[in-house]
């Protein structure tokens, strides 16, 4: 089953950016499909590929910072190819 899932990692401390590169650099290097935008990073392929990941690259991420809060959201489908039409 293929999957969309958006996340946005928001570390509630003054150094936040090292914890969400270190997220978004685990992201790319699984060789799903990974594209980021200012807000949030989507993340496109297979549900058990893309849960597993999470389940490793989020308790990393977790582990890197004191306080945070993370996103996510989940369609079932790919929408990797979603163009607007208006």
């Amino acid at each position: 089953m293929e999957i969309s899932v958006e996340l946005t990692l928001s570390p509630l401390q003054d150094s936040f950016e090292p914890a969400i590169i270190s997220f978004i650099k685990s992201l790319r290097a699984s060789g799903l499909k990974v594209i980021e935008n200012p807000l949030s990073t989507q993340v496109y392929g297979d549900y058990n590929a893309i849960m597993s990941l999470l389940t490793v690259e989020i308790k990393n991420a977790f582990e890197l910072i004191d306080n945070g809060v993370l996103f996510i959201k989940i369609v079932k489908s790919d929408r990797r190819d979603y163009e607007p039409h208006f």
